[in-house]
């Protein structure tokens, strides 16, 4: 019964999320003014959640928690007849990246020990409060500053937070995250609108999250000029104060290192071979042949989330525009979660 009530009240909160998103200022009431002041509390905590990406990722979790997807999300998995005390040390460099594993653990049956990232420390208490109040008190959680009797944990780092994590969770059953990125691949052919959809991979959350694009493969006649034309729709994003001290200090390293580069006055292009780059610049190489970039993919599969490319190209890829719209059975790191959850 438990799942039941759960599940209603996810679908109920998004309903609840989805009206605040529709509703103008000037119409809403107190719980209305509620959430909306913990949104601006949020970015002013930590300015990388501007009002604009915390409700992109609000909208986001609507179209996630339908009854169908919902149902057609947990239906695959048993839910546990004995629940377990599962430690959830979340990250916070995008806006709800959390929310996922929370969710996860309560609907297969489990009790989340919440650490939450002190960069997002707001919405996800205030949505679970709203979960539990929609689902009738179902819905179990514990915020913790220290993990402790705890039967499991799936944690997120950096790759030095992760060598730790791993030591200290050696014991334990463990899902261990650390440092990914995403990439995208060219055919040569992409209209301007399939270009201007990867500009929303590669900038949406400002390139912080693990699915933004930040290296590119080109054919070796690709005009980059193209690339700029399609990013033009993000060129206000040099308006925020901390992504424009990013793009000035690395577009002064590169000056002082005589490092060629392509510059647009808000990202710059740099033909690198390294699959991460800095925050605002994006890395991309010209390849000869396809088969290069296939090498060169499964040789850092471990570091890679998603690609982004034409189903033609025949590699394992998403459309263009979808980085930032992963399913309920999209997992981090490709690890199913909820498959680990069967066996806590």
């Amino acid at each position: 019964m438990n799942i039941e009530n759960q599940v209603l009240g996810l679908i109920k909160l998004s309903e609840y999320i989805k009206e605040f998103l529709a509703k103008d200022s000037a119409d809403y009431n107190d719980h209305d003014n509620e959430f909306e002041s913990l949104l601006k509390r949020s970015e002013i905590e930590n300015p990388w959640f501007t009002m604009e990406n915390q409700k992109f990722a609000l909208n986001e979790w609507t179209q996630l928690l339908t009854q169908e997807n919902i149902n057609n999300w947990i239906g695959n998995y048993s839910v546990s007849k004995a629940s377990k005390r599962v430690g959830l040390i979340l990250a916070g460099n995008i806006p709800l990246v959390g929310l996922h594993d929370v969710i996860s653990v309560v609907v297969s049956g489990h009790i989340p020990l919440i650490k939450l990232s002190s960069k997002d420390k707001r919405m996800v208490p205030f949505l679970l409060e709203k979960w539990n109040e929609f689902s009738g008190g179902t819905v179990p959680f514990e915020f913790v500053e220290r993990l402790e009797n705890f039967d499991a944990v799936i944690a997120t780092g950096s790759n030095n937070t992760a060598r730790y994590l791993e030591y200290y969770f050696k014991d334990h059953l463990n899902i261990i995250r650390k440092n990914r990125t995403s990439a995208a691949v060219l055919k040569g052919d992409e209209t301007p609108e399939e270009l201007q959809l990867l500009a929303e991979d590669i900038f949406r959350y400002f390139g912080l999250g693990c699915r933004n694009v930040t290296r590119i493969f080109i054919p070796e006649d690709f005009v980059i000029d193209r690339l700029f034309e399609s990013f033009t729709g993000f060129q206000d994003i040099i308006n925020h104060h901390k992504y424009a001290n990013n793009y000035d200090y690395n577009r002064a390293v590169y000056l002082l290192n005589r490092d060629l580069f392509w510059d647009n006055n808000f990202v710059m292009l740099k033909e690198d071979d390294k699959l991460f780059s800095p925050l605002s610049v994006i890395n991309f190489s010209r390849y000869p042949s396809l088969d290069e970039v296939k090498s060169f993919l499964a040789e850092n599969e471990g570091d890679i989330q998603c690609i982004v490319a034409k189903e033609e190209l025949g590699l394992d890829s998403i459309p263009f525009g979808e980085a930032q719209h992963p399913a309920l059975n999209t997992y981090a790191d490709n690890v199913d979660t909820m498959k680990f959850l069967e066996v806590v």
